[in-house]
């Protein structure tokens, strides 16, 4: 997704040329979702390592996040169990190519250039680019240009922090990990912090620091499912299976556990 894309610039210019000339392959005659009712599973790949989307659970070992719950969700719906596949980011597009799995629910996010070479399903996940500041915060920063002479505090490798030092002026500090970036703001180390809303809501929800969500400051970005091409029958079966469980509530209920908001909605 335009989110994940923090270190992974290059790489993934090379996996997904290899994406693209394995989509121009011929198709298997069989539908995907011809396949995956009659093996009874739906393998799915997820990074496994990205909290509180997917990871694996200190004390059970087990994956747990929204991406996991998501998952199993849809697996109920289309009458399949959920076979999990852990891969790492850098390749997770190029196992896909490689028919190692059949989807990818690891918020993948939806842009041209993987349209080319993916198909996907409608968007189960928003997010945008949003400032976290003190609670005690009487300035009002509506923008990246408001920070101009202040501080601001980035993940190291992001893309929050390519944004944040395109804008002239602003005195952009990296972090490694986003706690030690949200305890330098509030112990006024900090003006701000930019992150994506999504992180930011998750922080949020955990943290008992004084800190609260400011402005989003950038554009919506969807994440989808990614499949291969050419099976149309698994991707009107899994559209219908998001619809499903956004009309039943379950997906919101899953949006409120890890985020306390609905994440499933665009903004």
């Amino acid at each position: 997704m335009q989110k994940r894309d923090f270190t992974f610039k290059l790489a993934q210019g090379a996996l997904l040329t290899l994406a693209l000339s394995l989509a121009a392959l011929p198709a298997s005659a069989a539908d995907l979702l011809a396949t995956v009712k009659a093996r009874g599973t739906l393998k799915v790949a997820m990074e496994g390592t990205y909290p509180p989307f997917n990871y694996k659970d200190q004390k059970t070992g087990e994956l747990a996040g929204y991406d996991v719950d998501v998952a199993r969700l849809l697996g109920a719906k289309l009458g399949l169990k959920v076979e999990f596949v852990s891969s790492e980011w850098a390749s997770i597009l190029a196992g896909l190519s490689a028919n190692k799995y059949d989807v990818i629910i690891s918020q993948v996010g939806i842009n041209p250039k993987r349209e080319q070479a993916f198909d996907f399903s409608v968007p189960y996940i928003y997010s945008m680019p949003q400032l976290i500041v003190r609670k005690d915060e009487k300035a009002a920063y509506k923008a990246l240009a408001d920070l101009k002479g202040k501080k601001l505090g980035v993940g190291q490798g992001s893309v929050y922090e390519q944004q944040a030092k395109a804008v002239p002026g602003i005195d952009v500090r990296s972090y490694a990990a986003a706690p030690d970036t949200m305890s330098d703001l509030a112990s006024g180390r900090l003006d701000a912090a930019l992150n994506d809303s999504l992180m930011s809501a998750y922080l949020l929800k955990i943290s008992r620091l004084p800190i609260k969500a400011g402005a989003q400051v950038g554009a919506v970005e969807r994440m989808g499912i990614p499949f291969q091409k050419g099976n149309p029958q698994f991707k009107e079966a899994l559209n219908k299976a998001l619809a499903d469980i956004s009309a039943d509530g379950s997906l919101k209920a899953v949006s409120l556990k890890w985020f306390g908001i609905d994440v499933s909605k665009a903004p």
